[in-house]
């Protein structure tokens, strides 16, 4: 479903209290803590952010929650920003090292890591520096050091893509065009490049990111500190990225003394973008000593596979153009049941879509749900819904689970919801109404499979 990004929380998770630390010139910062480890690690973002926006993305999300595993994660919004007090009259790196030793007052941080990047690492390398008693390590991840390129640092920015940058503003504040010069693996992502675009709305006007981003160019160059940091420091940068060069960390290892730097493949900015999995481990790592052990993320759920019938056939009665604008109507008709019901889509499937649901219940229902919505517009869909454990690849799931689901999905008839054995034992006892259909042999599925259509 190309157009819709669904919050995790749809499926009842619990978004972290936001809270307010006070800066010693009063403004308010938002923060969260995240997880209980033994270790905590403060996360200064961009220059702009949103910290309760920022969990509706699932890939921000999982990066959150795969560090709250070993550490406690405390996430903020710098001044201006976000849900931070957004009336200030100046933006100088002072502030944002005011605004990182209000929030680190405020949680009780007893000497943390810091973890910055982008402009939040100038931030945090400028308080390392500065107070090297309130810091046990440093990691600094695609840092933004050294602003405006010189004869030191040719590969920097240079003044004019500070202004072609600055001119993109109001199209990626409006739907995203340009995130793929700052991650391009999202370049055919149209759902990442519209939650971006409201990332950066509820982030930061365009007006106001362009002054934050002057104020970058003239005021975030800390190239002078990174000889004086004493604390350990961890460097990470993917090495083909385009929008800050891999020599941004490769200059900062050579200045910062005992600074390790870790080259990881890859093309994007963010940090919870492409392989999280191995910025993760580096960080765990350096901050505890030891190096996790690499394991499957499986869980339980109930998956659904939908699929349009003859959906060929009817793009090429229709056009491209018709056949387009029906397939977004019942992509977004799909989307408000999807939120209706609690699921969480994983990806589209051409013609149709998988999700998973908490409930093997509400998986049926839902899926009836799309059924009577497509058939309001003409549609005849089929579906499949099975639930076991699936190991979850990337934004993807894998596992025997997935593909039984799809041939659950491919052996139902036009208008059928069709569900497993294993399914139809949980729903017991419901109202829901269960047609034995016989057993299917399964395409690469041993043993033939018991299958029941469902209908209210």
């Amino acid at each position: 479903m190309r157009s819709v990004v669904l919050s995790m929380f749809q499926m009842g998770d619990a978004m972290p209290e936001t809270r307010y630390a006070k800066t010693d010139d009063g403004v308010s910062i938002a923060y969260e803590v995240v997880g209980q480890g033994p270790i905590d690690v403060v996360y200064a973002n961009s220059f702009m952010s949103h910290v309760e926006v920022s969990w509706e993305y699932p890939r921000a999300a999982r990066f959150y929650e795969r560090m709250a595993e070993f550490c406690r994660l405390v996430l903020f919004d710098r001044r201006g920003t976000g849900l931070s007090d957004p009336i200030v009259d100046h933006f100088t790196l002072d502030d944002r090292v005011s605004d990182l030793r209000a929030v680190l007052d405020a949680v009780g941080a007893d000497r943390p890591v810091l973890l910055g990047s982008s402009e939040g690492a100038a931030a945090c390398a400028t308080f390392a520096a500065l107070h090297p008693d309130r810091v046990a390590s440093l990691v600094l991840f695609s840092p933004a050091l050294v602003p405006v390129a010189d004869d030191e640092c040719p590969w920097a920015w240079t003044p004019e893509f500070f202004e072609l940058v600055l001119a993109t503003f109001d199209d990626a504040w409006s739907n995203g065009t340009g995130i793929e010069f700052i991650n391009p693996s999202l370049a055919q992502d149209s759902d990442a490049r519209s939650w971006y675009a409201r990332y950066f709305r509820m982030s930061a006007s365009p007006g106001l990111a362009r002054a934050l981003l002057r104020h970058n160019k003239g005021a975030m160059d800390v190239r002078q500190l990174l000889a004086s940091i004493s604390v350990p420091t961890l460097l990470l940068h993917r090495t083909d990225e385009a929008w800050i060069s891999v020599e941004q960390s490769r200059y900062a290892a050579r200045k910062v003394p005992g600074a390790r730097l870790v080259e990881l493949p890859g093309t994007d900015h963010y940090i919870w973008e492409q392989d999280i999995q191995v910025v993760i481990e580096e960080i765990e790592e350096f901050v505890t000593g030891v190096r996790p052990e690499r394991r499957a993320d499986r869980f339980l759920t109930t998956l659904v596979f939908t699929d349009i019938v003859q959906s060929t056939d009817r793009a090429h009665a229709l056009g491209d153009a018709r056949w387009t604008e029906l397939l977004d109507r019942q992509e977004a008709a799909a989307a408000r049941q999807l939120a209706r019901f609690g699921g969480q889509l994983i990806k589209g499937t051409g013609d149709g879509a998988l999700a998973i649901f908490p409930s093997p219940a509400r998986a049926i229902r839902c899926a009836l749900a799309i059924r009577e919505a497509s058939r309001g517009l003409g549609l005849e869909l089929r579906a499949g819904i099975h639930t076991g454990e699936v190991e979850r690849r990337g934004d993807d799931l894998g596992g025997i689970a997935v593909h039984l689901a799809a041939r659950v999905a491919a052996s139902a008839q036009p208008n059928e919801v069709l569900i497993s054995r294993t399914v139809a034992d949980l729903v017991a006892g419901s109202d829901l109404h269960l047609t034995d259909r016989g057993e299917y042999a399964l395409k690469g599925i041993p043993d033939a499979r018991r299958l029941y259509a469902a209908e209210i």
